[in-house]
């Protein structure tokens, strides 16, 4: 991932209804959730949400697939480590960093 990529995703995510959104596609995983399961869960009209998922698509953070009649939106798991590696490519300075070993790392 490089800058610019980096700084669509975080501007995507930087808005409370995208990051619900993208968390609860997160959650819902491979099956994916259609825009009215995904209003219906987050209690926004379907338009508001359609804005929201436009977005995020536009970022690479979500996909869309056509099933039938359907639209199904999927968290695109790829793009966000990508995200994350991006934004931790450089902690412990360099060094391997093992999370899971207390004070292994003093920036993580």
């Amino acid at each position: 991932m490089n800058e610019d990529h980096a700084v669509a995703a975080l501007g995507a995510l930087a808005h409370p209804q995208r990051l619900r959104t993208f968390r609860a596609l997160v959650v819902a995983g491979l099956p994916g959730l259609t825009p009215s399961v995904l209003a219906e869960q987050l209690g926004v009209a379907r338009n508001a949400l359609s804005f929201h998922l436009k977005a995020l698509a536009h970022a690479g953070l979500v996909t869309v697939e056509q099933q039938g009649r359907n639209l199904i939106y999927r968290a695109d798991y790829s793009r966000m480590n990508g995200l994350l590696g991006y934004l931790t490519e450089h902690c412990c300075q360099g060094e391997p960093c093992d999370v899971n070993v207390p004070g292994a790392c003093a920036t993580c």
